[in-house]
């Protein structure tokens, strides 16, 4: 039988290329986006696929986690993976971030990847195993200082403590949790917050070139296919971490 995968913010960039490809490999694909026009398009775009549905709603809300497991169990029998890839990210000096900054960050990011997590891991739990992957940010331990953006930093810093906490706490169930940390990667989110020629940060990785979503992508088949890793923040970067770019 065919394993199902719930993808949150699917609709463009990442998550929208993470569909495509668990489609392609024969996966049923339960794709969410807030923005139901928007993932109407998306899912026109990749074929209307048969072994695929789209469930539109917000993350952050409780009941939308809920509606993602129901649905993809109700049509598919099964949640077998969730990427968690929703979410929202915009650069703000420090000094001017708001509260209804920092709560739309913990809100979307961290609040949104919690309750999909918690709404799918009792079905994880009877099927004995599953895979969660987050997505979260190499800016979380490589800081740049042109680029401030506190706020969205720390709601994804708490997805990568929580990818080691819930590594930990369903280990013994065969439940995997892993986060990839994309470096910088050409998607809508780019022109989104005012980058408008994400090439020019090719510089930031040692490979000198920005990824794809598609690099993203193969990540996300590799650890949902993995049987043996989990509690990794695995850095999809080109290089943004590991060093520096000179000359």
């Amino acid at each position: 039988m065919s394993k199902t995968i719930i993808v949150t913010g699917a609709s463009s960039g990442i998550g929208k290329a993470i569909a495509k490809l668990f489609i392609e490999k024969g996966f049923n694909v339960v794709m969410n986006a807030s923005n139901e026009e928007n993932l109407n398009q998306a899912f026109q775009e990749l074929g209307s696929p048969v072994n695929a549905i789209i469930v539109s709603g917000d993350i952050s809300k409780k009941e939308v986690g809920q509606k993602l497991a129901t649905s993809a169990i109700q049509k598919f029998g099964s949640v077998d993976v969730l990427i968690n890839n929703a979410g929202v990210f915009a650069p703000k000096p420090f000094l001017d971030v708001q509260e209804t900054d920092l709560d739309r960050f913990y809100s979307i990011n961290l609040k949104g990847t919690y309750f999909a997590t918690q709404a799918v891991i009792p079905t994880m739990l009877a099927n004995n195993g599953g895979s969660i992957i987050n997505i979260g940010t190499v800016l979380v331990d490589h800081a740049i200082a042109g680029f401030p953006a506190s706020a969205p930093v720390i709601s994804k810093g708490g997805v990568h403590a929580l990818t080691k906490q819930l590594a930990a706490e369903f280990g013994r169930n065969n439940i995997k949790v892993n986060t990839i940390a994309p470096g910088i990667i050409r998607s809508p989110l780019q022109g989104k917050i005012g980058v408008e020629n994400a090439d020019g940060l090719a510089g930031l990785h040692l490979l000198n070139r920005i990824g794809e979503t598609s690099d993203i992508a193969e990540m996300a088949f590799q650890l949902a296919t993995s049987n043996f890793i989990t509690g990794e923040i695995i850095n999809v970067d080109g290089g943004h971490v590991a060093g520096h770019l000179f000359g």
